[in-house]
């Protein structure tokens, strides 16, 4: 029973993972949006990659019940948290250099 829990909810964690590269839709369409929009995108975003993270930890953690999926959505979410926390370092630099 716990098994089918963390195999669902592995798959949660795949699929919260990817969402935050929804982000190239519009790049690919051509879309520009407003910055009120473009703000909320990114907090969800950023929402999205700690939930996916925090899915995917007990899953990984199990021994029983780790697979290739629950791998993936570790990895994805570790580095667009990286890319997260390079963004912000960086935004952190800049304005200090000026």
């Amino acid at each position: 029973m716990e098994s089918k829990k963390l195999q669902k909810v592995s798959v949660a964690a795949l699929i919260v993972s990817v969402l935050p590269l929804t982000t190239f839709i519009p790049i690919i369409l051509k879309i520009t949006l407003s910055d009120g929009v473009r703000g909320i995108w990114a907090g969800a975003n950023i929402l999205f990659i700690l939930a996916g993270l925090c899915l995917s930890i007990p899953c990984v953690k199990n021994c029983e019940t780790r697979s290739i999926v629950n791998i993936i959505a570790m990895i994805i979410s570790v580095v667009l948290i990286l890319i997260v926390i390079g963004i912000i370092i960086l935004a952190f630099f800049l304005n200090f250099l000026q």
